[in-house]
């Protein structure tokens, strides 16, 4: 295993950290995976992240903060049709709507190095709630205490018709399954 993760880190961490630190994205080592169903198949794209403001406090996790942009003008479905028509007006419309963009409203600690994010996420300019769960671990081979390189795994599910993103619902399945990855070094 790659990562390790850090069960243990996060009450080292409260001792060692009281405040809010600040994290930088590497963007090469990050990306935003997503998957839908077309017919009974299971297809996989990806987005190029535009921007991201990263705040974790490890003691109260409550403090932390994240706000992201990914750009939806880049984004590839896998194959040049599907991209086309994910990018075109019957889906994401990224020709008004070139930006997909996430904030966070709050976290809580739902075990040692995971979190539940609830937050807004505008799509197609359609602002709407949404939940992702998170899984932090710290760089391989890296003193337990050491907090400086993080890698996040965020997961989650959004329906498209609920943004207005419905073109072609007859062909393509409504829920559009998050699998993000998000290499962070504090910034601080």
């Amino acid at each position: 295993m790659r990562i390790l993760m850090f069960p243990a880190v996060l009450a080292l961490a409260t001792a060692l950290h009281a405040a809010p630190r600040d994290y930088a994205l590497d963007e090469r080592a990050s990306e935003v995976g997503f998957s839908w169903q077309f017919g009974e198949d299971t297809f996989t794209g990806t987005m190029e992240i535009d921007r991201a403001d990263l705040s974790i406090d490890f003691d109260e996790v409550s403090n932390s903060q994240v706000s992201v942009a990914v750009d939806a003008s880049r984004a590839e479905a896998g194959f040049p049709f599907a991209t086309d028509a994910m990018r075109g007006p019957r889906v994401l419309d990224t020709a008004n709507h070139p930006l997909i963009s996430f904030r966070s409203r709050s976290f809580t600690r739902t075990g040692p190095g995971t979190a539940r994010i609830e937050g807004d996420l505008t799509v197609r300019g359609e602002t709407r709630p949404a939940v992702l769960s998170a899984t932090i671990y710290r760089a391989p081979g890296s003193d337990p205490g050491d907090l400086s390189r993080l890698t996040v795994l965020l997961t989650g599910a959004l329906s498209r018709a609920a943004y207005g993103a419905d073109g072609w619902s007859d062909l393509v399945g409504d829920t559009v399954t998050l699998d993000i990855t998000a290499t962070i070094a504090e910034s601080g």
